[in-house]
């Protein structure tokens, strides 16, 4: 498939652009920096509320996706802070809590930046080539999709270390897989009216547990150190396969950034630690809303819940319009690592853990509420206690994505 773009300069309709993704970069970073608040979140108040702002959707839409993006530069940091990370960044959480345990949350901060920060230079221009080639083999992926999913399931599994591990993956991601059958079909009426089952499923799985069990804990202790330890040309390498194992989630339903992630830890040299963990997941996270947007354009498929919303609101696929948004949003997203996450950290490690982990569980109530109603809050608890499985057999909690992942297995949801 052939892309081609004409730019042409126009004042008022720039100031415009601008303003929209200004707006977006606002709601991203709010997003970002509140626990169990998703930037698909603010894309489905946006979405439906789209015909209501005045303004052409191409702008409307740039907004929801300068929200994207900067969410994924900054849900880093309530992950590090707070213990409750976004699905995408469920692999780097643990490794970046080591970090912030040892004083260095502030070079985690910066590595994960770096990671995004990559992950946008390298993904726009790797596009064109990568979506072409996908159109080629899609047809063929889609028909054998059920062999693909189980395929990284079976390879998320295998990349536990103990056979503990692999039993607690296997248990992981048979209960939520069966959580998802049981509950993605079902119609929510909710206070906002962009309900969405994913909202508790994912509050639940993902970030309640890790607060349960961080209950009692020190919290976070002073950090002492900001400097970078791994060279530039490590960090490069890291965040080139980020980039790569992002493009895989930007095209293939049901493999999520938290799979993609996980898979690129096998990657990762273990020498590098939690310092390249990071960078490469951070860079996953990200790529794959770059990736995703050129997968829309070319197969006509939203692969994440920003374009769902995009797709929604009859947004116009302007490519040149959505990529300068990109790299607004990117250029904003970096920034804001940089200026808010220090501080973020400080402020939380002065209250206490234990309260502040009580408020935190409160909240993720009152937004699975908010967006799926009683029945969202019910399906939250649920899902806590099934995201409760992982730790008690020492594996990773990206096994959880068989929500998503195991209904289009069975061929339970589409």
């Amino acid at each position: 498939m052939a892309f081609s773009a004409h730019v042409v300069f126009a004042p008022d309709r720039t100031v415009a652009v601008f303003a929209f993704v200004l707006a977006g970069v606002v709601l991203g970073t709010v997003s970002g920096l509140i626990p169990g608040i998703h930037a698909n979140n603010m894309a489905f108040v946006l979405a439906a509320v789209a015909p209501s702002i005045p303004g052409p959707p191409t702008l409307v839409g740039s907004a929801m996706l300068a929200a994207g993006v900067v969410h994924t530069f900054l849900d880093i940091i309530p992950a590090l802070a707070l213990g409750v990370p976004d699905p995408a960044m469920a692999a780097s959480a643990l490794p970046g809590h080591r970090l912030v345990l040892e004083g260095r949350g502030g070079e985690a901060l910066r590595l994960s930046a770096l990671g995004s920060g990559l992950a946008i230079v390298l993904a726009v221009p790797l596009s064109i080539p990568v979506t072409e080639a996908m159109v080629t083999v899609y047809p063929t992926i889609s028909a054998h999709l059920s062999i693909v999913l189980g395929s990284a399931a079976l390879l998320l599994i295998w990349t536990e270390s103990t056979q503990r591990g692999r039993v607690g993956g296997v248990v992981a991601f048979a209960s939520s897989t069966g959580l998802g059958l049981l509950t993605l079909d079902l119609s929510v009426q909710a206070p906002l009216d962009v309900g969405s089952m994913l909202t508790p499923l994912f509050t639940g799985l993902f970030g309640a547990p890790v607060l349960l069990e961080a209950m009692g804990g020190n919290g976070v202790p002073e950090q002492v150190g900001v400097e970078i330890t791994l060279s530039r040309r490590i960090v490069g390498g890291l965040g080139t396969i980020g980039t790569v194992c992002g493009a895989v989630v930007g095209y293939i339903p049901g493999v999520s950034s938290a799979i993609a992630a996980t898979l690129a830890l096998v990657a990762v040299p273990g020498r590098y630690g939690g310092r390249g963990f990071i960078v490469a997941t951070s860079g996953v996270n990200t790529a794959n809303t770059v990736f995703a947007l050129f997968a829309l354009v070319a197969l006509g498929s939203p692969r994440t819940g920003v374009l769902v919303a995009l797709e929604r609101a009859n947004v116009p696929l302007d490519l040149p319009i959505l990529l300068v948004a990109v790299g607004f949003a990117a250029v904003a997203g970096f920034s804001f690592v940089l200026l808010i996450g220090d501080a973020y950290l400080s402020v939380i490690g002065s209250v206490g853990y234990t309260k502040l982990s009580i408020c935190v569980f409160a909240l993720l109530c009152v937004v699975s509420y908010l967006f799926a109603g009683l029945l969202g809050v019910g399906v939250f608890a649920a899902s806590t206690v099934v995201g409760l499985v992982p730790a008690r057999f020492g594996a990773q909690r990206a096994h959880l994505m068989g929500v998503l992942m195991g209904p289009l297995i069975v061929g339970g949801y589409v």
